[in-house]
């Protein structure tokens, strides 16, 4: 058997991989070095744009049940409750924008839900499996696998780095990691069963710096605060003093730490994406503070462009770096700007606007977007394909669900309707005429992006046939 790709590293970024390449019947191996899953919540907020992601992998369902939107948080001065907020407020869905809300699920679980769809998949994570080393030539990798002190060589057309930010792929491969880590600015973070507190509301003391927010479907808590100075192991009794202190209530009772970390801001992005054969995803090419809670689905985003480009031929693998390099870059900005109003004391720092939801992110001016309308519509080529309503045989259904699975999907746009391959739409209440313009063909990827806009049919099949954009699985 050829095994085309080989992912190191079974996080939330080599998982959508995973399953990306799977659903395309590209024949990978995902493997971790540690000996069991991880437990923490960590990375627990997903964006809009990743629920987008994972409605098309077929987990969405399964993560919203999972999950919540951000819990009402009561604001405390001793005993006294001086404010109450969230860090983002609720809004109603538009017909562009289904999921328009940040959604909280503790890392584990969506790691568990899309474990689960990989297994639906035919695929599997192996444990305990370490990348020892690998070489690369013009026509592959060849890596060595260690599992239980015994070591395996394979040979693979390319290897994908989701190994975090310590990546082994990243330093093997020769790739700096820039950027810095201030050790000034740091926060614990623990995963916590308390008794006393109700699991409906977040919990903040101004006095002590402790905060106390359920973790969504579990009876979980996740207390954050500063580190002890002297470098003390995070512990139940010293977490309990922490909100004894805090909170001046006796009340509240710390049974049992789950997870903890100290977490230090750190900046840092690869200098490339790319290394011949050599990819990097998530954490392994970038990793970000928490403020904005843009790590996780950056690193969601990186897997989904690269599938279906690992399904295709290698000169449109060699567009990856180029189109996420740039984003990884404003999206780093992005957080350490949020982490400096936060230091700053800025009420709004936690605040998840539309930036933060990666929304607008976009390829435009990358190698595969082409605008050749003649006059432009709302959207361009690199944009994001925005989902709207319509009906087919009286019918609802949305553009989203043309959008599902693995290939291409080409819109002509009529008056009042909407032509997709065989089915024809219509558009009651001209959604999609506002989102994507009044007439003309629009070409969206695979991975829900538009490749190219144009007023002539024979431009979309001159655009699909063109060597660097064959049509993948």
């Amino acid at each position: 058997m050829n095994l085309q790709v080989l992912i190191v590293g079974a996080g939330p970024a080599g998982l959508v991989l995973a399953c990306d390449l799977a659903r395309r019947g590209v024949t990978a191996r995902l493997v971790d070095k540690a000996p069991s899953y991880f437990l923490g919540s960590r990375g627990d907020g997903l964006q809009p744009r990743t629920l987008e992601v994972f409605d098309d992998l077929g987990v969405l369902d399964a993560i919203l049940e999972a999950g919540g939107t951000a819990p009402l948080t009561r604001v405390y001065d001793g005993a006294e409750v001086v404010a109450e907020m969230r860090m983002a407020e609720p809004t109603e869905p538009t017909p562009d924008v289904p999921y328009p809300n940040l959604w909280f699920v503790p890392q584990f679980r969506t790691e568990e839900i899309l474990r689960a769809r990989l297994v639906e998949l035919g695929g599997r994570v192996e444990l305990a499996t370490e990348l020892v080393a690998f070489t690369q030539d013009a026509d592959g990798v060849t890596a060595t696998l260690r599992h239980d002190g015994v070591d395996e060589v394979v040979r693979v057309d390319y290897l994908v780095g989701a190994d975090g930010g310590k990546s082994t792929v990243r330093k093997q491969a020769g790739i700096e990691f820039v950027g810095d880590t201030d050790e000034t600015i740091t926060a614990m973070l623990a995963d916590v069963r308390v008794d006393g507190l109700d699991p409906a509301y977040g919990y903040a003391w101004v006095t002590g710096g402790i905060a106390l927010s359920p973790l969504a479907g579990t009876d979980l808590f996740t207390l954050t605060g500063q580190p002890p100075a002297d470098g003390s192991p995070v512990t139940s009794e010293l977490l309990q003093g922490l909100v004894d202190d805090a909170s001046g209530r006796t009340d509240i009772r710390i049974r049992e730490v789950v997870w903890a970390t100290v977490w230090r801001a750190n900046v840092r992005v690869a200098s490339r994406f790319q290394e011949g054969r050599v990819l990097l995803v998530g954490d392994a090419a970038q990793v970000c503070p928490p403020t904005g809670g843009q790590g996780l689905n950056t690193g969601v985003q990186d897997s989904y462009n690269l599938g279906w480009k690992l399904a295709g031929p290698r000169e449109l693998v060699d567009t990856y770096a180029a189109e996420r390099e740039p984003i990884a870059r404003g999206v780093l900005d992005l957080a350490a700007r949020a982490l400096r109003r936060h230091v700053d004391g800025d009420e709004d720092a936690h605040q998840r606007g539309a930036e933060f939801h990666q929304l607008a992110l976009n390829y435009r001016g990358g190698p595969l977007s082409r605008d050749d309308r003649s006059t432009p519509g709302p959207v361009r080529a690199g944009d994001r394909a925005p989902d709207a309503p319509c009906q087919e045989d009286g019918e609802p259904v949305r553009l989203f669900d043309l959008f599902r699975g693995p290939g291409w999907t080409v819109l002509e746009l009529r008056d009042g309707e909407v032509i997709a391959g065989d089915r024809t739409l219509l558009d009651v209440d001209g959604h999609a005429r506002a989102a994507y313009g009044a007439e003309g063909f629009v070409l969206v990827r695979p991975d829900g992006y538009i490749g190219l806009t144009t007023d002539d049919r024979d431009a979309v099949g001159e655009y699909l046939e063109a060597g660097t954009l064959a049509v993948s699985r």
